[in-house]
């Protein structure tokens, strides 16, 4: 059995490797851009393209017609993967991405835990926040909650896609549905003009896109199914951070050699996992 996981543990790897590369590159395109690059245009371009990919993947046309309460759910759903997109985007402009990647953990574990207590009827549970090493020197609360925030909402979502059933099929509706709420503030930015040209100074934004559109986006949701399906390994579980954490200390260590306290790091990490460990007790509900 061990002999048999080795390649989909591989496969589970890589895909978090690659998810992570791709948060890397958007925080350098970010922050070469100095604050001028709107997160709410990005964040509807990335989403209209990969909206059309899960089209293309998933023909969601097929099969059954939709019930009402799914439509319903699937229009909510998208309004939540929005918002939480956008919270994502500002807060690892922000604080970088270690302290973003495990802000979103803190608001998985919470948004688990909290449809434990709505669900399950009270059953008590602990929670853990983090506050990362140093990357870029002190950040407010305020964008750490925007991640928090985010990872919940994350968590909110890929529960009310399991109520709605057709998880997979479904999932392209949601992005398109989340496209059209990112649409109206992405042309309202663009009217005023609040976005600038990217200069040769800045960069070209090509790999920034290209990378959060296939290995965030795409690439992203299919590795998380196939660790959730093939390998039981949970997105709020203990041994999803863990893989994550490694790959940060690579990343941040090896790869970028960025300003990184590793003993900081490896507290917060693991008081986040024990933390998960607590919030999930005897039902997993993600």
């Amino acid at each position: 059995s061990r002999s048999r996981q080795a390649p989909q543990l591989a496969f589970f790897v890589l895909g978090k490797f690659l998810r992570l590369l791709s948060v890397y590159a958007l925080f350098k395109f970010l922050s070469a851009r100095n604050g001028t690059e709107s997160i709410v245009v990005f964040t509807f371009v990335c989403s209209l393209v990969s909206g059309a990919l899960f089209f293309i993947f998933q023909r969601p046309w097929h099969g059954r017609p939709l019930t009402t309460s799914q439509i319903y759910l699937t229009a909510l759903n998208g309004g939540v993967l929005a918002l939480a997109l956008l919270l994502w985007g500002k807060s690892l402009q922000a604080c970088g991405p270690v302290r973003t990647v495990l802000a979103e953990y803190t608001g998985a574990m919470l948004g688990a835990a909290s449809t434990l207590v709505l669900g399950r009827g009270g059953h008590k549970w602990k929670k853990v926040t983090s506050s990362d090493s140093d990357e870029q020197g002190r950040v407010g609360l305020g964008p750490i909650s925007m991640s928090i925030a985010a990872g919940t909402l994350f968590a909110l979502r890929r529960i009310v896609a399991r109520r709605a059933t057709m998880k997979k099929r479904l999932h392209s509706i949601t992005v398109a549905a989340a496209t059209c709420f990112l649409f109206p503030f992405a042309m309202l930015q663009l009217s005023l003009g609040e976005t600038s040209p990217t200069t040769e100074a800045h960069g070209s934004p090509a790999w920034a896109y290209m990378s959060t559109i296939v290995f965030g986006m795409v690439a992203g949701f299919y590795v998380d199914n196939y660790a959730e399906e093939r390998l039981h390994i949970l997105a709020t579980s203990s041994e999803h951070l863990l893989v994550t954490s490694v790959l940060l200390i690579v990343l941040e260590l090896v790869i970028y050699q960025m300003d990184f306290s590793l003993v900081g790091f490896l507290i917060c990490s693991s008081l986040l996992g024990f933390g998960m460990l607590l919030s999930r007790g005897k039902h997993n509900i993600l």
